[in-house]
């Protein structure tokens, strides 16, 4: 997954353009932020109606995370926030899979749950709360993080868990691009992908994540799900 910076793309649709019915792809663990990359191997028949369903119309995809106790369960509790994808590639394997990407657009939250299509699950959605995540990047928002603070966390977290990290890679990279890529590439529980998914603003999220750091390094209980 590499994340890029926040921002309108050449074929990402306006506000006002994006859908009032949103085909979504439930799946406990895999986060999308706006301005991230998220691929995807997708072999279940009712997602391959999605997919042929998304390619035909807006190329449009809402990620969720199902709530972890229901995972198990044939049609499981989603959360109420996930995010809106565009397929921004896409291939097909001889053995009937579909390899695609979605780039991260705009969060959205679940107004009411639609009749399903071809198999898949449809949402109503609203974007109204998450509007700002189509502004283009600003650079004024370098810096607002403690990224001393984070990094310092994310050393621990890599420490105790035996992960090499490249930290000249690391150290060169964004704020945003740094906290976007670290959520969706750490192996977080659900809940606490969520908590980061939620949050507001960049800030909020990079606190977030540094406690979420700080507390799997020292052996703390996870974060509380945020619904």
């Amino acid at each position: 997954m590499t994340p890029s910076p926040s921002g309108q793309g050449i074929f990402d649709p306006g506000y006002e353009d994006l859908p009032d019915c949103l085909r979504v792809f439930p799946l406990s663990g895999a986060l999308l932020l706006p301005g991230g990359r998220l691929p995807l191997n997708i072999f279940e028949p009712r997602y391959l109606n999605m997919v042929n369903d998304s390619i035909a119309s807006d190329r449009l995809i809402g990620m969720i995370q199902t709530l972890e106790e229901e995972r198990a369960a044939a049609q499981p509790e989603i959360y109420q926030t996930g995010c809106v994808g565009r397929i921004i590639s896409f291939s097909e394997t001889e053995d009937g899979r579909y390899l695609i990407t979605l780039g991260g657009l705009i969060r959205f939250d679940v107004v009411s749950e639609l009749p399903e299509k071809d198999g898949f699950r449809q949402v109503q959605p609203r974007y109204s709360r998450f509007r700002a995540d189509l502004d283009e990047p600003k650079d004024d928002l370098e810096g607002e993080i403690d990224r001393a603070g984070l990094l310092g966390a994310l050393r621990d977290y890599f420490d105790c868990r035996g992960i090499q990290g490249d930290w000249d890679a690391i150290e060169e990279t964004p704020d945003g691009q740094l906290v976007t890529s670290l959520a969706m590439i750490c192996p977080f529980a659900p809940s606490e992908k969520q908590a980061l998914l939620e949050a507001m603003t960049l800030p909020e999220r990079a606190e977030t994540m540094t406690t979420i750091l700080q507390m799997a390094a020292h052996g703390a209980p996870e974060a509380p799900a945020r619904h």
